[in-house]
């Protein structure tokens, strides 16, 4: 794992990331990029033991397409997963996101179980990062920027980055700018 300050305003938060984790291709680089964005809900969700904090981020989110409002995320490691846990007001949402195979899904709190999602979706453009269309929202420059330096050939000339996922939630389909405009 390597440490990675990650500047947010006037505070500086560190980043944990493994860099010897094999990533190959555009679809990984896309899982990456929107692997490290994200939400989720059920805070109350306990932390199985090992769980390891990776960081928290004060910045901007926004549900079903709502006006953006302050919020923080925490990122953390559990087992082959990370959850990322977006409190945002009262409400909290959680995504889980695996690596191998790359997968994401959204807790239900009410049947308390994980649900795939449809999509997800970054513009560099706006430093956001959307799941499920625009039922979650993200600003999270900084780490934007960083998958961006990370991904200099496979994200060059690119501002919007689309993801959408099967029935057992694995990336299905990847596109780029004006090709996602026809992906619902």
């Amino acid at each position: 794992m390597t440490l990675f300050p990650t500047p947010v305003g006037d505070c500086l938060f560190i980043q944990l990331r493994n860099t010897s984790a094999p990533r190959f291709g555009l679809l990984a680089s896309c899982s990456s990029l929107i692997s490290a964005l994200v939400l989720a809900g059920a805070w109350s969700l306990p932390a199985s033991a090992g769980a390891e904090t990776l960081y928290k981020l004060k910045t901007t989110c926004s549900i079903k397409g709502g006006q953006p409002q302050d919020c923080i995320v925490e990122a953390i490691n559990e087992g082959d997963a990370t959850i990322y846990t977006h409190k945002i007001g009262k409400q909290v949402q959680k995504i889980r996101i695996t690596d191998a195979p790359v997968s994401m899904s959204l807790w239900d709190p009410t049947s308390k179980t994980w649900v795939v999602l449809n999509s997800a979706g970054a513009r560099f453009s706006t430093n956001t990062i959307c799941f499920n269309g625009r039922d979650l929202c993200v600003v999270n420059p900084n780490y934007l920027n960083s998958v961006r330096e990370e991904k200099t050939e496979a994200l060059a000339g690119r501002d919007l980055v689309g993801v959408k996922f099967s029935r057992d939630g694995r990336v299905s389909l990847t596109c780029y700018d004006e090709a996602c405009e026809g992906v619902k």
